[in-house]
């Protein structure tokens, strides 16, 4: 034993090869991992007093930009479907910090009556809205629909949204100087379109996949913010979408196929770590969009890491755009007037 540990003293670690192999794979993984990571919200400037009304705040991304709003002095609102988790993250935020304007209401997206209800209560108790962040989503949904009659994706993703916004709009909550943040993702890239029917709600629409509907919801939410943002321009009233990027621990791949065993959990964790970012940076282009003051006049862009990207050829089809914007209105059953 000696012996052994005798030997172990004199040896020279850098005789062999494989201490340079192990520092040079520490510095490949260390490199992509800041790559993949993200950057942080260029701006740092506070929000005072600042009325932000936020979907799906209530964990992942969206927990973190409350997070940030609340501690850039915002008053934020978050709208969720789950009482539970809202007051946890109500707890959660005024734990970190206890000066943090923030409240919480109940918005079930899958229910059109819900959301009229809730644009009431914000009118109600508020006569301006700073910044609208259309940030709640689901992903591999099964397939149903909505009381409403609606593919769950598309309203919940898209067309409930659109109904908040315009609603909010026409009870004069969003005026002059507010903007309005959409959150989409990159899945927006696979998705197909038609003008003919560019909600798939036709009897020729394609048959039901949960990846294909997701990526669907979220191309709409990218098309109709930048039909949104020309409308609005002249109101003072600025639109812009973003995505996050590939996000762990936001719970979205819950009902993925992928993850259903435990075996490829195992697999696919050590990935996910290194090709995905953390909840708080895929925050951090919200966080921008919502409070960098340049976006009271720069609107109609799409963001991926706090910097202003090209969106895809299929979405910066104009005519397709607007019979999308038009086919929206149609079926939420709401009229152009509404912008004047």
């Amino acid at each position: 034993m000696d012996e052994i540990k005798q030997k172990l003293l004199e040896a020279d670690p850098f005789s062999t090869w494989w201490p340079y192999l192990a520092s040079g794979l520490v510095f490949i993984i260390t490199i992509i991992k800041n790559f993949m990571s993200g950057d942080m919200c260029p701006n740092t400037n506070t929000i005072d007093g600042q009325v932000v009304v936020i979907t799906g705040g209530n964990g992942g991304i969206g927990k973190m930009v409350c997070q940030e709003l609340c501690n850039r002095k915002g008053h934020v609102v978050i709208a969720s479907k789950d009482p539970d988790k809202m007051d946890k993250v109500k707890h959660a935020l005024l734990k970190n910090n206890p000066r943090a304007t923030v409240e919480v209401r109940y918005l079930d997206l899958r229910s059109f009556d819900c959301v009229r209800r809730f644009v009431k209560q914000l009118a109600d108790d508020f006569q301006h809205i700073d910044v609208l962040i259309n940030n709640a989503g689901i992903t591999f949904y099964p397939c149903g629909k909505t009381v409403d009659g609606f593919e769950t994706h598309l309203q919940v993703n898209y067309l409930a949204h659109m109904y908040l916004t315009c609603l909010m709009l026409r009870d004069k909550l969003l005026q002059r100087d507010s903007r309005i943040v959409n959150v989409s993702c990159h899945a927006y890239l696979s998705a197909k379109m038609t003008i003919d029917d560019p909600l798939n709600l036709g009897k020729w629409a394609p048959a039901f996949h949960a990846r294909d509907a997701f990526a669907h919801s979220k191309a709409a939410i990218v098309m109709a913010s930048r039909q949104l943002s020309d409308v609005l321009k002249q109101k003072g009233i600025t639109v812009n979408a973003c995505t996050p990027g590939l996000v762990r621990g936001t719970g979205h791949l819950a009902n993925s196929p992928l993850m259903g065993a435990l075996c490829a959990k195992v697999i696919t964790f050590p990935w996910m770590w290194l090709f995905m970012k953390s909840a708080d940076k895929g925050a951090q282009v919200i966080v921008h969009l919502a409070s960098d003051p340049k976006f009271k006049t720069d609107t109609g862009g799409f963001y991926n890491d706090c910097q202003l990207v090209e969106i895809s050829d299929l979405a910066k089809d104009k005519d397709l755009q607007r019979k999308l914007f038009n086919e929206t209105l149609k079926v939420l059953k709401l009229d152009q007037d509404i912008f004047n």
